[in-house]
C-alpha cells in the first residue's frame, strides 16, 4: 500500500514503478543525484507532500500515513488522477517536448550557432 524509498541511494525504476502501479512512495531528498532521483519522480506527478528533508519527518509521515488509512487512500486517489496528466508518465507530451528541442537543436546548427544551454519550453 505505501512504498518506503532508501536513503543514500534512492529507488530510481522501483519509484517510478511504484507510481505507475499506483503505489505512494515516501522519500528523503538527499544531496547528490542518486539520493534525489524519487523527489524528481514524485514531484513530476504531482505529489510533492511525500518528500521529506531528514530521517525524523520521513518517519513521521511514514508512520501516520501508516495509521491514517484515508489519508493513504487520498493519496492513491490523487495519484491515480495525476498518472495520466502529469508529466512523469505523459509520453506523448515528453516526445513533442523533445522533438522540439532537437529542432531548436538542428536550426541553431544550420545557422551557425554557438553551442549553448537550451530549454525545453512546452509545446
Amino acid at each position: 500500500d505505501l512504498a518506503l524509498d532508501t536513503r543514500i541511494c534512492g529507488g530510481h525504476t522501483t519509484t517510478s514503478d511504484c507510481l505507475w502501479a499506483g503505489i505512494p512512495v515516501v522519500t528523503i531528498l538527499g544531496s547528490h543525484f542518486a539520493s534525489r532521483v524519487s523527489a524528481s519522480l514524485l514531484n513530476a506527478v504531482g505529489l510533492p507532500e511525500l518528500i521529506t528533508n531528514n530521517l525524523e519527518d520521513y518517519e513521521a509521515l511514514a508512520f501516520r500515513l501508516s495509521q491514517n488509512p484515508g489519508d493513504l487512500d487520498g493519496l492513491k486517489t490523487k495519484l491515480a488522477q495525476n498518472r495520466l496528466t502529469e508529466p512523469l508518465f505523459d509520453t506523448p507530451r515528453f516526445v513533442s517536448n523533445l522533438e522540439n528541442a532537437y529542432r531548436r537543436m538542428w536550426e541553431n546548427y544550420l545557422s551557425g550557432g554557438q553551442l549553448s544551454r537550451l530549454d525545453v519550453i512546452e509545446g
